[in-house]
């Protein structure tokens, strides 16, 4: 990443944070309508973090988690992912589906679709307020999914990011339901040229 990202001004940190805040906001919203549960979130933390780090964040390289993944197109071009621990997954999947609370042991089609029908709402309520700050409009592409690793999810959307350099900076949210049942963590990483044009476009330079 370069040198003008990896060094952002407290006030450049603050804008991004704010955005993080509105969006993360829009998500959990979004999300417990969906599910009929009630939804905490952890204010968003922005972080310049060393490629290699990011899985740390999530529990670990090993912990098995959904991924769902998303390239976003327009003037901003940025990354989108939703990483769930397995067991919130499966969790998500019984409610989404309406079966009893451990029913699901493995995901089907439609578990997958399901949970990257949830990515796209909650990408698309992180859009919706970064259009609200910036007057950019966003589009993300068409959601994929996995179940692996976080390290090894991670390596491989890191390695399509890694024309960036050694760094990401990222948007993190972490939501959680009120009984714990799921836990999750929403990640944006814009790419460095991007970040330019959204600060500018919120008057922060």
């Amino acid at each position: 990443m370069s040198d003008d990202v990896a060094s952002l001004s407290a006030a450049q940190m603050d804008a991004l944070r704010e955005i993080g805040n509105v969006g993360a906001g829009n998500s959990a919203t979004a999300l417990s309508q969906i599910i009929s549960k009630r939804i905490d979130m952890n204010v968003p933390r922005v972080s310049i973090v060393p490629l290699g780090d990011v899985p740390d964040l999530v529990g670990g390289p090993d912990v098995m988690v959904v991924g769902v993944f998303l390239r976003v197109y327009g003037k901003a071009p940025s990354n989108i992912l939703f990483l769930l621990p397995k067991e919130s997954a499966f969790y998500l999947v019984d409610m989404l589906m309406g079966k009893k609370r451990g029913d699901t042991q493995k995901l089907d089609f439609l578990d997958e679709s399901a949970l990257m029908e949830i990515g796209n709402i909650l990408s698309g309520a992180y859009l919706n307020a970064l259009f609200n700050f910036t007057n950019i409009s966003l589009l993300p592409s068409i959601p994929a999914l996995a179940m692996d690793m976080a390290g090894a999810i991670l390596s491989v959307v890191l390695i399509q990011l890694g024309q960036m350099g050694d760094h990401a900076l990222v948007i993190e949210t972490e939501f959680k339901t009120d009984d714990e049942g799921i836990k999750g963590h929403f990640f944006l990483v814009p790419d460095p040229g991007s970040l330019e044009t959204i600060l500018a476009a919120v008057g922060v330079e």
